[in-house]
């Protein structure tokens, strides 16, 4: 929690409550279905939580925003920015069942009501987002191509409308095959924690 402190000074006393809450759940819900790794529930401040936040570092979503969570696993990005962002609506989805069981307990536990988790392919919805945010669920390219008809035309942010995806790495190559603009913000310029040397957010206006 003292990570969350350093770079969100400003959050609510509800905030800081429910971030604190999420250790503890995650260890209970991790012991019966491994939704994160075992070597990082230690750390999952540092390289869950703060690494979902990388995107409120990039771009704050207004109230009313829809923002789609796409393969969001354990609840990452779409259980951290929910919190910071409880007038937002967030749609997580995975295409495992067990894990998305696991995300809708713990937003429940959270008292989450801007969070609605669902077991569903990307490729399948309908719905329109202002957002589409992700942790490196695949390349870049086909990515873009299962979410871009998702993307509404309503846009009110400082950003256009689009997907904000975390990655790691050297994307040059991955970047190279996209055949549209985007832009990539390095997360160490936000946090310091070696971590986040190599992490990035990659934001492709849709």
């Amino acid at each position: 929690m003292e990570l969350i402190n350093k770079y969100f000074p400003d959050l609510t006393a509800d905030q800081r409550d429910k971030f604190g809450q999420m250790e503890d759940l995650y260890q209970f819900w991790n012991a019966k279905v491994n939704v994160i790794s075992r070597q990082d529930i230690d750390t999952l401040y540092e390289r869950h939580v703060l690494h979902s936040l990388g995107i409120a570092k990039v771009q704050e979503f207004k109230s009313g925003t829809s923002i789609l969570d796409v393969g969001t696993g354990g609840g990452f990005p779409g259980i951290p920015l929910a919190i910071l962002f409880p007038k937002a609506q967030f749609h997580l989805v995975d295409s495992i069942g067990k894990k998305i069981r696991v995300v809708q307990e713990i937003a429940d536990a959270l008292k989450l009501d801007n969070v609605k988790a669902e077991q569903i392919r990307a490729e399948r919805l309908d719905d329109s987002y202002e957002f589409v945010v992700s942790r490196a669920v695949t390349r870049i390219t086909p990515f873009v191509g299962w979410v871009k008809k998702n993307i509404s035309k309503n846009s009110f942010h400082s950003l256009r409308n689009g997907i904000l995806y975390l990655k790691g790495g050297d994307l040059t190559e991955e970047l190279s095959e996209l055949n549209q603009k985007s832009r990539t913000y390095e997360l160490s310029g936000y946090f310091e924690e070696e971590f986040f040397q190599t992490k990035k957010v990659v934001y492709v206006p849709l």
